[in-house]
């Protein structure tokens, strides 16, 4: 029996042309809270504020929770595109311009802070989690247990690698993709698959859960008129935006910072 039978019409349309407008508006939302940290990002970097951005909490726990926010809805996104039957092809189409933008970033990032430019952010972590996504659906119930050990495996490494002489292996390149580091790579941005496939995982359960047993939730009506519908847009264009957002902040912010101090 296939599985979209139970999904309303616009679910059921997911992955060929329909959207569920309020997932879209939620990653709309993250979008705008990306925005506006790596816009006080800029006003730091460019002297303008005095912000601890990469070690004051109210900083840290934000950008924790966008990135949540984002792989959450890419997983709720990931099955509500399995449950309307989108195939293989499909998917390695948008998967490539995933991975095709976090090449960009790699050489983008690395012209402007070379030092610690970022390897392995947002989008290759991105990359590497929706192939696990997709593989592992089939686990169904199970990806809420599976994800909550994904969540633990970093805090399990930090208590078991120190000493154990695996340190150096586990820190290094390339397996400091995985997480399981007890010091973290200095770099602009760092999203590695533990604990952050975990959250995926549980967007995929939750997306699943809610398109089978409550999809009025996903697919009813947008509210807060012309707001919600502006999120709901962005959500549907949050790669583009990803990777025009900040360089065209940056850009702004030097510009005045060149005007005040020429």
């Amino acid at each position: 029996m296939p599985a979209d039978r139970f999904l309303p019409p616009t679910l059921r349309l997911a992955g060929t042309g329909n959207r569920a407008a309020r997932l879209d508006a939620l990653r709309g939302f993250a979008v705008v809270w990306m925005s506006v940290f790596h816009f006080c990002f800029d006003l730091t970097f460019f002297g303008f504020s005095h912000q601890k951005m990469l070690s004051d909490p109210l900083w840290t726990t934000q950008r924790i929770a966008i990135v949540s926010l984002f792989l959450f809805c890419a997983g709720m996104g990931q099955a509500l595109a399995l449950q309307s039957g989108q195939g293989w092809p499909r998917f390695w189409r948008r998967w490539s311009q995933v991975a095709g933008c976090a090449l960009l970033v790699t050489v983008g990032s690395y012209f402007i802070f070379p030092e610690s430019f970022i390897g392995f952010g947002v989008l290759h972590g991105l990359a590497v989690m929706l192939v696990v996504a997709r593989l592992s659906a089939g686990l169904g119930i199970w990806l809420w247990p599976v994800g909550a050990v994904a969540l633990c495996l970093p805090a399990l490494a930090g208590l078991l690698l120190p000493g154990s002489g695996l340190e150096a292996v586990f820190n290094g390149v390339p397996l400091r993709v995985l997480g399981l580091v007890t010091v973290k790579p200095v770099t602009e941005d760092y999203v590695p698959i533990f604990p952050w496939l975990g959250v995926l995982w549980w967007g995929m359960a939750s997306g699943r859960w809610l398109a089978l047993r409550r999809p009025a939730v996903l697919d009813g009506p947008l509210p807060g008129g012309r707001c919600a519908n502006a999120l709901a847009w962005l959500g549907r264009h949050s790669l583009p935006w990803y990777m025009l957002h900040q360089p065209a902040l940056m850009g702004l912010v030097a510009a005045v910072a060149w005007l005040v101090h020429r």
